[in-house]
């Protein structure tokens, strides 16, 4: 039985799928959160229980969509708006260069989650809960 090559297991079966990526575009993805970079002041330990929940809620509501229906929707809705790095009154983290568009969500009413997107990731910076990050004009 030498040179005999074990079979490969299928990463397929009846109740599993394979998530074929390799073909999507980031645009084409559902997003993925991640709370890595959150701020102090301005992350989940100063929410409120409610705006925890909005938080969870929002965050499910929007994983649910591709980037590319996220782009089209209202800013106010489940859409976005870009923020200049230069509004923000906190000072800026190193996980933000130069190069990245600063984006906020609305999580809780109109309080937004500001942060940046790589890929098909969004890292949230700051749960902007009071409106103090940036001017909202």
């Amino acid at each position: 039985m030498a040179g005999k090559l074990k079979q490969r297991h299928s990463e397929q079966g009846p109740r599993l799928k394979s998530h074929d990526t390799a073909k999507q575009t980031p645009n084409q993805m559902r997003p993925k959160f991640s709370l890595e970079y959150l701020q102090k002041g301005y992350c989940l330990s100063d929410c409120t229980k409610d705006e925890k929940a909005a938080f969870a809620d929002r965050l499910h509501e929007l994983s649910q969509l591709t980037w590319q229906q996220i782009q089209q929707a209202g800013r106010h809705k489940q859409g976005f708006e870009k923020i200049p790095s230069e509004s923000i009154k906190s000072g800026i983290p190193p996980c933000i260069t130069d190069d990245v568009v600063i984006m906020a969500f609305r999580f809780c009413g109109l309080a937004p989650m500001v942060g940046f997107r790589r890929d098909e990731v969004f890292f949230a910076v700051w749960l902007d809960r009071d409106f103090t990050l940036y001017d909202h004009g």
